[in-house]
């Protein structure tokens, strides 16, 4: 078999709808896990990020033997394929179960998490090592395995897309109470809002549809009347909630939605996980795979794990991999909170991480011709300073200057989607590198890497997240502890993760595969693949 041939574009569409699928769960998770676990669980951003950091402490562990069941596994379908397949519907229950929130205590609610959580990054592993494998087994030519990345994280972005883009759409058609409300007008862009519902809520959001009036609490009940475009706060049976109204003018009963987010948010993500769950099939239908080990390899674990620690391209990749999922992740998770707190406009949130994807697109798709003129290396570490910095910029933003936001965000990402896309085919670079060097292959434990340094970094990213904003008393139930968060949410928007960037950029100045001796890999492996083949078939 030709494993250098090219590859249809159909096997390449297929395949990047798998990590399409992967980010309807990761994005979902990395997005609007944090904020529904504190505004809507309840749970504390402290505790959150600590959840996060150690639920994640076995990550390691449970990549490795994932990668090492992969390579052992031998199936008609393959060695990856068959988990795809397995690993589709657990994936998509798990996910729905983390955004389920059911009447527990304090305690039982950080069980729940613990538990739902823990269970999400361990099936997530089971899916998405042996996924990003697959990628290494479809061709033997280093140059098609960055084009499928290319089509890979297109896929990526596009799920990432459909969940950060509609997800607070649908929250706010699935979480829609249909309250009681009277308006009462008091000048021409005031007025006084009472709302009311028959039953308890534990959470609801308070806006109007265009997202312009600022509502405040009624001085009668509330000291802290600060306005804000959205208000966070639980609903007692047939209780009357006053609110002042103002910049908005001609408001009516029909232009206030109030929301319960909690509903909103489970039944939201029940919907996007059937999404998953088809994608996932799809990849694994319309897929195959073609790279093989050599013939003569035997089956010795103590020898791949000493062949791994001795690969210099994986482990620098490895730390890499870290830094930019600590990068990406701080931003992902902090955006929904930024937009809703600082700029009084949740729904812009979902605006402004569609125009990412769209950006993020089009970094991947100028990732394979830009990777041919200028090397994988160097476009990497420039891609990493110039994302960092024009990242750090967003600091200076006030909360009206959405135009600069906006700008700035998208360039930031432009570069910031060359990353992904050059990591995991410069991982199965490094699995032919292990074979060219060691005359062994272990794609699924050279994959680890890639899984490991997403979710632990992911991971870091939460903690980071929860406590900064615990160190700025943050409580997303409180809405006057809020305003003496922004410095923090701002800090965590701009130069946190920019920071990081600029680690990742200065640590990838030591990776030894340059363009020249991808070049002498590739033509070496062909050549004993051929040899290989042609004794096969004189036997």
């Amino acid at each position: 078999m030709n494993t250098s041939r090219k590859i249809s574009i159909q096997e390449k569409i297929a395949y990047a709808l798998g990590d399409g699928a992967a980010n309807i769960a990761w994005r979902g998770v990395a997005t609007f896990l944090f904020i529904f676990y504190t505004d809507v669980f309840g749970i504390a951003p402290a505790t959150v990020g600590l959840l996060m950091l150690v639920a994640r402490s076995s990550d390691g562990i449970s990549d490795v033997l994932m990668g090492i069941a992969g390579d052992r596994t031998n199936t008609r379908y393959g060695k990856f394929r068959p988990w795809v397949l397995f690993t589709a519907i657990p994936l998509a229950v798990i996910l729905s179960l983390l955004f389920t929130a059911p009447n527990l205590s304090n305690t039982g609610k950080i069980i729940y998490a613990y538990t739902t959580y823990i269970l999400f990054t361990l099936i997530y592993t089971a899916n998405n090592i042996p996924y990003g494998a697959l990628m290494a087994v479809m061709t033997g030519d280093d140059k098609e395995r960055t084009s499928i990345g290319s089509y890979r994280m297109v896929g990526a972005f596009a799920g990432g897309m459909l969940v950060q883009g509609a997800l607070l759409f649908l929250v706010a058609h699935f979480g829609n109470i249909n309250p009681r409300i009277t308006v009462e007008e008091l000048t021409s862009e005031k007025y006084h809002v009472i709302i009311s519902t028959e039953s308890d809520v534990e959470n609801v959001n308070i806006k109007t549809k265009d997202g312009i009036a600022q509502f405040a609490w009624d001085t009668k009940q509330v000291k802290d009347n600060t306005p804000s475009q959205s208000i966070s706060f639980s609903i007692e049976a047939n209780k009357e909630y006053s609110f002042i109204a103002t910049g908005e003018s001609n408001l009516s009963e029909d232009k206030i939605v109030v929301i319960d987010q909690r509903s909103g948010y489970s039944n939201s993500i029940y919907l996007m996980s059937g999404f998953l769950a088809i994608f996932m099939l799809i990849t694994f239908l319309n897929t195959k795979e073609r790279v093989q080990p050599p013939k003569e390899q035997q089956d010795n674990l103590w020898k791949d794990l000493k062949d791994l620690i001795h690969n210099k391209p994986w482990l620098v990749l490895l730390t890499i991999g870290l830094l930019f999922s600590i990068y990406n992740s701080i931003k992902q998770g902090i955006v929904v909170i930024y937009f809703t707190h600082y700029l009084h406009n949740q729904l812009l949130a979902a605006s402004f991480m569609v125009a990412l994807m769209f950006a993020s697109i089009a970094g991947a798709m100028i990732t394979a011709p830009l990777s041919k003129k200028i090397g994988k290396k160097n476009l990497f570490i420039q891609a990493l300073i110039f994302s960092g910095i024009t990242n750090a910029a967003i600091f200076f933003c006030g909360p009206n200057d959405t135009t600069a936001i906006f700008t700035l965000g998208i360039v930031s990402e432009f570069a910031a989607a060359i990353f992904p896309t050059l990591f995991f085919a410069m991982l199965g670079d490094a699995a032919d590198y292990s074979e060219f060097k060691n005359g062994r292959r272990a794609t699924g434990l050279i994959y680890s890497a890639g899984s490991f340094a997403t979710k632990f970094g992911g991971g870091i990213a939460g903690a980071i997240i929860g406590f900064i904003l615990a160190a700025f008393h943050y409580n997303g139930q409180d809405h006057t502890t809020i305003e003496g968060a922004i410095p923090g949410i701002k800090m965590l928007m701009s130069w946190v993760p920019a920071t990081i960037a600029i680690l990742g950029a200065l640590f990838m100045t030591i990776y030894p595969l340059n363009q020249n001796k991808m070049n002498e890999i590739t033509t070496v492996l062909g050549q004993r693949r051929l040899v290989e083949q042609n004794n096969n078939v004189i036997i």
